[in-house]
């Protein structure tokens, strides 16, 4: 074998390295933040979420090229300043946008467009000018962006349902939201299905009430 197809070969098996690496990252990070957010509570929940947002900047530091992993950091730091709510969450729904749209600059399809349906999600629940940069009509577009590329997905479906109830438009809510409910399993992803289809029924009550 001659130099050339040496290195060729050494530069793949890296490249295949690094993807598992990437792979294995993501898939903690997946698992800990569904558990964080789906069988913990109060406390435990902000010092979970806390925790998971640092490991999530270990995995993915500001050279990261990863989307999947940024989309992650994203999520992870949205969530935490959900949870901790007020001003003091600002910085950490920055960080969060500034992730996502880093992702979307690498590649908008990365998970199924997911970072289109979290950034679309911190537009809607951060709080609008003069204080965030929330806007309504952004996250909608970015939803739509979202069910575009996945349509039968049930985060996509979910929030887009969520943003519409806020919104007062029922009926068009519920359909997103049935069919997040018929969404098709996600392999590995067995927890946070069972929390977001929770979130699902939950949500479709309050909806069936207003309705009715």
């Amino acid at each position: 074998m001659n130099v050339f197809f040496r290195l060729v070969v050494i530069g793949s098996l890296l490249l295949s390295g690094f993807a598992a690496q990437a792979n294995d990252a993501l898939a903690s990070l997946q698992l800990k933040w569904a558990q964080a957010t789906y069988q913990t509570d109060g406390d435990a929940r902000v010092d979970a979420l806390t925790a998971l947002a640092d490991e999530a900047r270990t995995a993915c530091p500001a050279d990261c090229a990863e989307p999947g992993l940024l989309i992650w950091k994203g999520i992870i730091t949205s969530s935490l300043a959900g949870e901790k709510g007020g001003l003091g969450a600002l910085g950490l729904a920055k960080e969060a946008k500034s992730s996502l749209e880093a992702a979307l600059d690498l590649d908008d399809q990365a998970l199924d467009g997911s970072a289109y349906t979290s950034l679309g999600t911190l537009y809607h629940k951060v709080p609008g000018w003069p204080i965030g940069f929330g806007n309504d009509k952004k996250a909608q577009s970015l939803m739509t962006k979202a069910l575009k590329i996945n349509p039968t997905g049930i985060d996509a479906n979910y929030f887009m349902g969520e943003y519409l109830y806020d919104e007062g438009e029922y009926a068009k809510a519920r359909t997103h939201l049935l069919t997040a409910q018929n969404a098709p399993a996600r392999p590995g992803r067995q927890v946070a299905d069972a929390g977001r289809q929770q979130e699902v029924r939950e949500l479709l009550a309050k909806i069936d009430a207003e309705l009715n």
